[in-house]
């Protein structure tokens, strides 16, 4: 076993690399960026060393910087986690240049697993089944819509590299062909390095499952099965869990043995999991799954896959790299239970699962039996743009699949989060709706139950306003000075003192009164008792109340009349960009007429592009921003005009 390992990786991935290498008594050691100087991974680790600025191209993605690192720190083996440089060949043809072991499989089969149109044509070739579409080096449009056409629609452009959803666009129509195209392209170019992409038949009721795959350099490969992935957003998991539910034990053999087949076609060492679509339009059939990708690295969801067969696959990573057998055989392999794993991200379901940004005011992750927390950031941390928004991966285990999920959906209500907002809510409902109980799932489960999922609006009942309004008073009966004159706690000699809290919710006035009785502070609202909702309040920088509640937050404003007669006249004539980022295109022009949910212009952030639409017909006026523009969040976009009536 190594004696001392870093880690080339940041967040979440990074600590929990650092938890197995300690046990195992291994020293490590961290990188960071800028960005990252007093983040909870670099805390985590024995030494760090920084590799960079910020952006993830000039640190993260720095093989010399983090080479350099290496050998200043003396390791003898580098951990890439996931994403990053983990699937790059000349990452770890770097490291063994160095005299470094890289923990993950030989650059050959990165290299030919890296490549989505490669790797299914090996596949193809050593028997395993693939799905239909195009993986020739003709990149030009007109052909690649010729064979879109062939293959038949709706098809998926994918990129040929990389994975995250990236690069990666559905088409319906001959007609959407090319604007979708361009878009994948200019995305791919911009995640990968590189816009080559791929077309595959769309299968109308996906479901994705993936089987992880562990191989030796001794020649030997196991499966340790599969996990169910199919509840996603912007073809990007957010409920993982092992083992698939609706699974066979003969699909699950033959599914575990195409995987294994895979991983020996190239000769894989390491953890690595063999992706497949299953079409699930008449149940799960053993001939009805196609291979669509391999990512030759650890993967997000391993926690499930741990919690069902009893194994540590990090221990696994850096026993099989220090030259050990794989600990199991394939008939020691079991599975015991169901694990399901929820990805807690800083989003804005409401609004598109838009990313957001800010310091994490106040941070409660979930506790309890059979729940695991896998975390990277701590209260008072930053969530940037210049990194992937996850904040946490959540894990519940238990005997069957709905008692995980029930523990999953309560601990997801038990999350507390200030400053940003969260998908904890939308987590809990989804683990809780009737269509994921039973089973019923595909990639396409938001979009169908999307009105159950995500409510219109964040209710702000009134027990939560009373409890934001017992918070405020209970701020204001807290005093520096010790003279129980200066006390605003509502004391009188007889009588009942009463007190009024007023919020801005949507830009209206709400009311809440309070009586100071002898057992304390009581709440009502229009003259109706209200007894408080049992949740954590904090107050925000800007003087805001936060009230967090089975799993949703809500930010309450003091009432301003000034403030909220300036907010009433203005945000309807304007787009404005909802985070920072980088304008990639600009779709319109002052003068053109525009119709609802036409597109504007398109925003990079957080990895991802994000396209602003407008809100209604409307006559744009001016464009304030330019291609490859840096913009600050509430940027104006586009100007309307302000036009008259057709009564005036």
């Amino acid at each position: 076993m190594f004696s001392k390992l870093l880690i080339a990786n940041r967040g979440e991935i990074a600590v929990r690399v650092m938890r197995t290498a300690k046990r195992l008594g291994v020293s490590t050691v961290a990188v960071y960026s800028d960005a990252d100087a007093n983040a909870a991974h670099v805390a985590a680790a024995d030494e760090a060393v920084r590799i960079g600025p910020a952006p993830a191209a000039e640190s993260y993605l720095n093989i010399a910087a983090i080479i350099a690192a290496a050998r200043q720190t003396g390791v003898q083996a580098i951990h890439p986690g996931y994403g990053f440089l983990s699937e790059k060949a000349e990452f770890a043809e770097s490291c063994a240049a160095a005299g470094i072991v890289f923990v993950g499989p030989p650059p050959s089969a990165i290299r030919a697993m890296g490549l989505k149109d490669r790797a299914k044509a090996l596949m193809a070739k050593a028997g395993v089944p693939v799905v239909p579409g195009y993986l020739g080096d003709d990149q030009s449009t007109e052909h690649l819509k010729k064979e879109a056409g062939r293959v038949g629609y709706p098809v998926l452009i994918k990129a040929v590299a990389g994975g995250g959803g990236k690069g990666m666009r559905k088409v319906e129509s001959a007609g959407e062909f090319a604007v979708a195209l361009e878009g994948a392209k200019r995305e791919a170019k911009s995640a990968f390095g590189d816009d080559r992409v791929l077309i595959e038949k769309y299968v109308s009721r996906p479901r994705h499952i993936e089987v992880q795959v562990f191989g030796d350099s001794h020649g030997d490969a196991v499966y340790l099965f599969e996990r169910g992935c199919s509840l996603q957003r912007r073809q990007q998991k957010v409920i993982e869990e092992a083992p698939a539910p609706g699974m066979s034990a003969a699909m699950r053999k033959q599914m575990g043995e195409a995987a294994v087949k895979a991983a020996k076609a190239v000769g894989y060492a390491s953890a690595g999991t063999v992706e497949f679509i299953a079409d699930a339009s008449d149940g799960l059939k053993a001939d009805r799954f196609w291979f669509m990708e391999m990512n030759t690295r650890l993967q997000v969801e391993h926690p499930v896959t741990e919690a069902i067969t009893g194994t540590d696959l990090v221990e696994w990573q850096l026993r099989v790299a220090a030259g050990e057998k794989l600990p199991k055989k394939q008939s020691e392999l079991k599975i015991h239970g169901h694990a399901i794993e929820a990805r807690l991200y800083a989003e804005d379901p409401q609004k598109g699962f838009l990313p957001s940004i800010g310091k994490l005011v106040h941070l409660h992750l979930p506790e309890g039996e059979d729940i695991r927390v896998d975390s990277g950031v701590r209260e008072g941390d930053e969530v940037s743009i210049f990194y992937d928004p996850m904040i946490a991966k959540i894990i519940a285990h238990d005997e069957t699949r709905e008692g995980a999920a029930a523990k999953l959906a309560r601990a997801m209500r038990h999350t507390e989060v200030a400053g940003v907002q969260t998908n904890a809510a939308f987590l809990a409902r989804a683990l809780s709706h009737r269509a994921f109980v039973a089973g019923d799932i595909d990639t396409a489960f938001i979009e169908r139950h999307r009105a159950d999922l995500i409510p219109a609006a964040r209710n702000v009942t009134s027990e939560i306003l009373a409890r934001a309004a017992l918070f405020v008073a209970e701020g204001r009966a807290r005093t520096e000075s010790h003279d129980p004159w200066d006390a605003q706690d509502g004391f009188r000699v007889s009588g009942t003192a009463k007190d009024i809290v007023e919020f801005d919710v949507e830009g209206k006035k709400a009311t809440v009164e309070l009586a100071h009785a002898p057992n304390g502070l009581h709440a009502s609202i229009h003259g109706n008792p209200v007894e408080p909702a049992h949740a954590t309040a904090v107050r925000m920088p800007n003087g805001d109340v936060a009230v967090m509640h089975d799993g949703e937050t809500f930010v309450l404003p003091l009432y301003d009349p000034f403030a909220s007669a300036e907010a009433a006249g203005a945000a309807t004539d304007r787009i404005t960009t909802p985070m920072p980022g980088k304008i990639i295109q600009v779709l319109v022009k002052p003068g053109e007429r525009v119709k609802p949910r036409q597109p504007l212009a398109v925003l990079e952030a957080m990895k991802m592009e994000h396209t602003l639409y407008a809100p209604a017909d409307a006559l744009v006026a001016t464009v304030d921003v330019s291609p490859g523009e840096q913009v600050s969040e509430g940027a104006v976009v586009v100007r309307f005009a302000r036009e008259k009536s057709a009564a005036a």
